[in-house]
């Protein structure tokens, strides 16, 4: 399906409202509950994405965790879509993603009028139109009875059908966006945040540092990302990115959004930069418990775990008008486990892809609220890939081999031993925040872990690391038979990707 048909199909047949102004939107999004701090509220009848009810059209080769539909059968489906907007009235907003004149991407989104209030907060996430022709377009009819998201890859188009869950207009536009770059560049775009640390090196020399952290939603990505990490005076921290940037083949990061899109499951006043920009009258919530009288419980599950806000960029401290990254220096990769995975560890390139690669975290109620806590392995924590898994494994590894000076370590912000024998030890948001800090000055020291041939500290200035050592919680028997077990998964997973490079696959080995 072509852009152009599209748009002449809707504006032949229906009556849109463009671009209404984000005053416009609140009025008509008749469904606000409002909160004691004047911000909007709302709630959803899907409150999850629908993934395992998306599918691409197979105008790529995809790879083996996409599924597909026909383009008869999606050709047959948007007719009926076409059909049944006949004489309804739609919202148009136009948005560009990026502000690098290299990247931006004119985008447009459809939607019938009675969800303005998915438009409204989309209207926080991408930055103005520049009055182009749409790169991008997102077509969402919310009221479908069948749940369908469907994708032309080609075109970049995405039909989203039966559901009115926000984040599914969020992430229809990044998954294209990701795929657009991948296609027509050497770089890659990663489900990844960004920021950048001002900080003391070990000999006192202040110096800049650019992260990026890939992470599944739940696993604390956007906690780490917009997090001050204490720095005080001269040293200090810039928000760039929470959800994806697209990485050049040098290691430029450019951002792509404009706002911020937060999991409020727990959010309190420990978690400073996001508690502030949630108590503001700019904040839009979905799915969060609001009172009558208008207070809101971030920690009351009554309607799902997955409750969200959005936050405009300039409501939340710390995050300035750049997005971009001039160099991303460290990569991040989190995951969330409870058992053997150590704090951090320190990758070198073939483990770097591997672990990329891997994906390991457990279950949100983000993904499948159903399955919620279980181990879960997601390539590139993305799980918006188009195309062969395998060539962005293998792209990551030539970029990660042509920029050597670029440091990569896999991170764990659940627990230690927490199913071994005592209680184990959780892994806080401090020492997480505290444990990157400690990377960018440098003041790691690091040895190599025999089981895995990655580096794990041996000591961290000022630091008492013991009691974070997996061994401690279990037997010599136990702990080594949930490492062979944990090899053997990954080695299965891996074995999906046949035409991933060896030396990536053979890295998670014992040598």
């Amino acid at each position: 399906m072509k852009k152009e048909f599209l748009i002449e199909q809707l504006e032949k047949n229906c009556k849109i409202t463009a671009n209404p102004s984000a005053e416009e939107l609140r009025k008509m999004a008749v469904d606000e509950k409002t909160t004691e701090y004047n911000s909007a509220s709302f709630v959803s009848k899907i409150r999850s994405r629908s993934a395992k009810k998306t599918f691409i059209v197979p105008e790529v080769e995809l790879g083996v965790k996409q599924a597909q539909i026909s383009e008869k059968e999606a050709e047959e489906l948007a007719e009926k879509v076409f059909e049944y907007l006949k004489g309804k009235e739609l919202i148009q907003m136009d948005k560009t993603m990026c502000t690098n004149e290299k990247y931006e991407l004119p985008c447009r989104l459809y939607t019938t009028k009675d969800y303005a209030r998915l438009p409204l907060m989309w209207n926080y996430m991408l930055f103005p139109s520049k009055e182009k022709n749409p790169e991008l377009i997102s077509i969402h009819v919310p009221e479908w009875p069948e749940t369908k998201i469907f994708c032309y890859p080609k075109n970049n188009i995405t039909f989203c059908l039966g559901s009115d869950y926000f984040g599914e207009v969020k992430k229809s536009f990044i998954r294209m966006a990701m795929h657009y770059y991948k296609v027509h560049s050497k770089g890659l775009g990663f489900h990844a945040g960004s920021k950048l640390l001002k900080v003391k090196n070990k000999e006192g020399e202040l110096k800049e540092v650019g992260f990026i952290m890939f992470g599944l939603s739940g696993t604390g990505k956007t906690t780490l990302t917009i997090h001050n990490h204490g720095l005080k005076g001269e040293e200090s921290y810039s928000i760039r990115q929470d959800d994806v940037v697209l990485m050049d083949e040098k290691g430029f990061c450019a951002g792509t959004e404009f706002g911020f899109f937060i999991k409020t499951e727990g959010l309190d006043e420990s978690q400073k930069v996001l508690y502030e920009a949630s108590i503001k009258p700019t904040a839009i919530f979905e799915n969060v418990k609001v009172f009558e009288d208008g207070k809101i419980d971030f920690k009351n599950f009554e309607l799902t775990t997955n409750g969200r806000g959005v936050l405009p960029r300039d409501s939340v401290e710390g995050a300035g008008t750049e997005i971009d990254l001039q160099k991303a220096d460290k990569i991040v990769f989190i995951t969330r486990r409870e058992d053997i995975v150590p704090v951090i560890a320190k990758l070198n390139p073939e483990q770097a892809a591997a672990f990329f690669m891997l994906g390991e975290s457990i279950e949100t109620s983000a993904g499948d609220p159903t399955k919620a806590g279980q181990s879960k392995r997601e390539v590139g924590t993305n799980p918006f890939i188009v195309g062969k898994e395998a060539e962005e494994g293998n792209r990551v590894y030539e970029i990660l081999k042509n920029n050597p000076d670029l440091e990569c370590f896999l991170m764990n912000t659940g627990g230690i031993g927490r199913t071994g024998f005592g209680k184990g030890k959780n892994i806080s948001i401090k020492l997480s925040t505290d444990v990157m800090k400690f990377i960018a000055k440098g003041k790691i020291e690091w040895k190599k872990d025999f089981h895995w041939n990655y580096l794990v500290p041996k000591e961290i200035e000022g630091f008492d690391f013991s009691e974070y050592d997996p061994a401690k919680y279990y037997s010599e028997e136990d702990f080594e038979e949930k490492i062979e077990k944990l090899r053997e998964e990954r080695k299965q997973w891996l074995a999906q990707f046949p035409e991933l490079k060896k030396e990536i696959v053979e890295s998670i080995y014992r040598e």
